[in-house]
């Protein structure tokens, strides 16, 4: 009865090991980047990581829990603060160079996200001590997104073309509420955006995760940066923000066009200042570009992460088995003559 007893909690035990490791509650951070209209390499846009510069590369950070379906499957939920920006002047392409445009972006998001387990090795070195164990696998989910785009005013001119004051320089201005190019209404500050990604980790002593993920985000949105169309009536820009809203909105100079045409590693072509600034005589619908509205704006995470794996018994084994534990701690001791 006693061995019947023993190898029915040994297989009770190995059903509920599952049910024990269902929870880990961690923290990640790393690094952000984005891919949008500003700064970027040499070449015009490209998908995915080829058209980012790494000293663009800023901090992100991050809380999440994640819960534990099967052996394939688990849901995780997120709160991230990951901080985005680029800047033209960094640009080894002459035409971003020449539009000077800038803009940093500090981005709260939550969202939820499904895992697939795709390899795993539960006995990692396969010494037979099951620690650590290892886990590689991909996602995807949705999150929605709270932003605010800044910039600063880097050799832009006034209304007489005269270059503005540089104390202007060294302040960051909300940029929607100018409306730089002229929009008839302000963009939206909360979004959705769809992340994919891998991620992998170890668990040491079936309590503490280590581990590594890549998380690109697809947004719905072309304004992460301010940045999508053409430029916009600097006199009516002007009119409604002043120097301040004209100089953020048009960041271009002859000086600024000189120097690229001056530089024969720069370009063939000489640039001309009148393809980066609005043009009275076009309509709106014939003014120079100052962004790609045919690609919206995404940024991505490449984070460290670190968590805790919350240890308990399934409500199922304590509720029909608890039975045996107390039945093999109930043995009476008789006495003996």
């Amino acid at each position: 009865m006693n061995r019947i007893l023993l190898v029915a909690t040994l297989i009770l035990s190995v059903i509920s090991a599952d049910a024990q490791y269902k929870w880990d509650f961690g923290v990640k951070a790393g690094g952000s980047n984005y891919l949008g209209d500003i700064g970027g390499q040499e070449l015009t846009r490209r998908d995915f990581i080829w058209d980012m510069r790494l000293d663009d590369t800023r901090m992100n950070y991050s809380v999440f829990a994640r819960r534990k379906m099967n052996k394939r499957w688990a849901l995780a939920a997120n709160a991230d603060y990951i901080s985005v920006w680029g800047i033209d002047a960094n640009s080894s392409n002459p035409a971003r160079r020449a539009r000077n445009s800038n803009f940093r972006n500090r981005i709260v998001e939550l969202g939820g996200r499904a895992e697939l387990t795709v390899f795993y090795d539960n006995d990692v070195g396969g010494k037979g001590y099951y620690d650590p164990d290892y886990r590689f696998f991909v996602f995807a989910g949705l999150a929605g997104f709270y932003h605010n785009p800044q910039g600063q005013i880097f050799g832009a001119v006034d209304a007489d073309g005269n270059i503005l004051d540089s104390s202007y320089k060294s302040q960051w201005y909300d940029l929607r509420p100018f409306r730089t190019e002229n929009q008839e209404s302000e963009y939206e500050k909360i979004g959705l955006a769809v992340p994919v990604g891998v991620g992998m980790y170890f668990t040491f002593n079936k309590q503490f995760r280590l581990g590594w993920e890549l998380n690109w985000r697809t947004t719905f949105s072309d304004y992460i940066d301010d940045v999508s169309g053409q430029y916009g009536d600097i006199a009516e820009i002007y009119a409604r923000g002043g120097e301040i809203g004209a100089g953020l909105a048009q960041q271009s100079n002859q000086n600024i066009i000189d120097l690229i045409n001056g530089d024969p590693e720069m370009l063939d072509d000489p640039l001309h200042i009148n393809n980066h600034q609005w043009q009275v005589d076009n309509d709106d619908q014939n003014q120079s570009k100052k962004g790609d509205p045919t690609h919206n704006d995404s940024y991505m995470t490449m984070a460290v992460t670190g968590s805790y794996v919350i240890r308990g018994t399934s409500t199922f084994y304590k509720a029909k088995y608890s039975w045996l534990n107390q039945r093999r701690g109930s043995r009476r001791s008789r006495a003996k003559f």
